[in-house]
């Protein structure tokens, strides 16, 4: 997923003050989830996690999701709708698959956005629900990064000389 990132910030990063902020949000929450699921460069020894680090990590996550879905989203498709069918058809197809992660997030924050301690019995499905918010989370990435490339692609085209 990091190296997904990277590839998404050398490629959009700098065209639009709106996603690069996006980006920006996604490299932070990469970073907090692999703190908290110990991935690495993160993986130093088997440990519980903070709960308050968890809380953190599900504010992150819930702003991300939020802020793709008020505000790049609704850019990104705006864009599309004005340069072609196919770029509307593909942007109408993606966001409804994002918004299947949107749902494994806020299920994610639900169970563990709430303050508790380390001794609660949830902190036991811990492992299991970040996997499974990973693997969603990382088809996500790629969805969001096919909608930015097809609007990317067709701005370039717009930019390239006539023949």
């Amino acid at each position: 997923m990091l190296t997904r990132l990277q590839n998404a910030v050398d490629q959009w990063g700098g065209k639009n003050t709106l996603i690069d902020q996006w980006l920006n949000n996604r490299r932070q929450l990469l970073i907090h989830y692999c703190q908290l699921a110990n991935l690495p460069p993160y993986d130093n020894a088997p440990h519980l996690p903070d709960p308050g680090g968890v809380h953190h990590f599900c504010n992150l996550l819930v702003d991300y999701v939020s802020e793709g879905h008020f505000e790049v989203y609704d850019q990104v498709v705006s864009e599309c709708e004005k340069h072609g069918e196919e770029c509307r058809q593909l942007a109408s197809r993606i966001v409804p698959q994002i918004a299947k992660s949107t749902d494994v997030a806020l299920d994610f924050n639900d169970k563990f956005g709430v303050p508790f301690d380390d001794e609660d019995e949830r902190m036991m499905e811990l492992d299991e629900s970040l996997s499974r918010l990973g693997q969603a989370m990382e088809e996500r990435f790629a969805f969001e990064d096919t909608l930015l490339d097809t609007l990317h692609r067709h701005y370039s085209e717009e930019l390239q000389p006539q023949s």
